[in-house]
């Protein structure tokens, strides 16, 4: 059976593009080649001293986990060697790295965001947990400094953005805006093959996953929301089933296989959400649209949003695209009674 790597799959969409230079081509080779060695890290975490809290508390106020600092020195590594990065941020850190002040070499024209482990804290439990990048291409043009309006892109001015999922095989699926393609690592050949190509996501589901433990701290429209999906009605096969993992890009890579909708929304401990615009949000919310999906904050779609902030945080309510519209549906007519609205909504799809 024929296959085509991730290598050869990045030659192929370069070579559409008489005038690129590669330099994108290259970081995302750098950033398979980091997912490679988690990977390996992950799948003989319970053999190796690797498990378990690293001790220090994250600039986010959670507890680091040693797979959390490994994860985060690998890909820290592979795109400051890559030569095409001037800006790197991770949720590990306090501060972004300007690798133009820090190495002097001002070549780079990519910036990246990463969260290096989602889910670590459920990898005791042997739970599937990822990492979730984004790119961006610098806006200013001087040559050695980075600007105020090279930080304050929308996720809309994204250029690549995909994620890695270490669970019982490990795939990276990744878009430039030209689709979703998903690859699977075969350890035999220690290569990423392309296994889900052209990825949409169903436009309705059957599932829905948040942490219902804050259920009392929802606003009224999300407890309605997610009412409607309690409710038995044969013709939409309600009720729907309730699936919550806890590591999001296993919640997110389910429902974009499977179609479905994750909802994070805002608490009263987390009164602008939990989860960080920039290397969370954005990066997933750009694969969703490419393949046919909906993100959106409540107020507004995540990829509009102007980040004030690197560790900025929002609501996430992300997935297939009617039911997506119809949480949208349940804020913005609150006035009328939810199952009328529900009703009025899936009679117009």
């Amino acid at each position: 059976m024929a296959f085509q790597t991730l290598e050869q799959f990045i030659t192929v969409q370069q070579s559409r593009f008489p005038k690129a230079k590669g330099e994108l081509s290259r970081l995302l080779q750098a950033i398979s080649l980091a997912a490679k060695i988690v990977h390996r890290e992950v799948n003989k975490a319970g053999l190796a001293d690797i498990l378990g809290k690293y001790g220090p508390f994250n600039v986010q106020g959670e507890e680091q986990q040693k797979l959390d600092v490994f994860a985060d020195r690998e890909f820290m590594d592979a795109l400051k060697k890559g030569g095409d990065c001037c800006y790197l941020a991770s949720e590990e850190h306090e501060q972004g790295i300007d690798l133009m002040k820090s190495t002097g070499y001002a070549g780079g024209k990519y910036m990246v965001y990463f969260d290096p482990l989602d889910g670590s804290s459920n990898i005791d439990a042997n739970v599937p947990v990822g990492t979730i990048f984004s790119v961006y291409r610098r806006v200013s043009h001087e040559q050695s400094l980075l600007h105020e309006s090279d930080f304050l892109q929308t996720g809309r001015q994204q250029v690549a953005s995909g994620y890695v999922i270490y669970g019982s095989s490990t795939m990276l699926v990744y878009t430039t805006g030209q689709g979703v393609n998903g690859f699977t690592l075969d350890p035999s050949i220690g290569e990423f093959c392309l296994s889900h190509p052209n990825l949409f996501i169903p436009v309705w589901g059957t599932t829905y996953s948040v942490n219902e433990s804050n259920y009392q701290d929802f606003a009224p429209e999300i407890k309605r929301f997610l009412q409607y999906f309690k409710n038995n009605d044969e013709s939409d096969q309600r009720p729907f089933s309730s699936r919550y993992i806890g590591s999001l890009v296993a919640d997110f890579h389910r429902n974009l296989i499977q179609g479905g909708i994750f909802i994070y929304p805002a608490t009263r401990r987390y009164t602008e959400g939990k989860l960080r615009l920039m290397y969370e949000a954005n990066p997933l919310a750009f694969i969703v649209e490419q393949a046919g999906g909906l993100a959106v904050s409540g107020r507004e779609p995540i990829l509009d949003i102007l980040p004030q902030d690197l560790h900025q945080r929002t609501p996430l309510i992300i997935g297939s695209r009617d039911m997506v519209s119809l949480f949208e549906q349940f804020v913005a007519d609150q006035a009328l009674n939810p199952l009328d609205a529900a009703t009025s909504f899936l009679s117009e799809s």
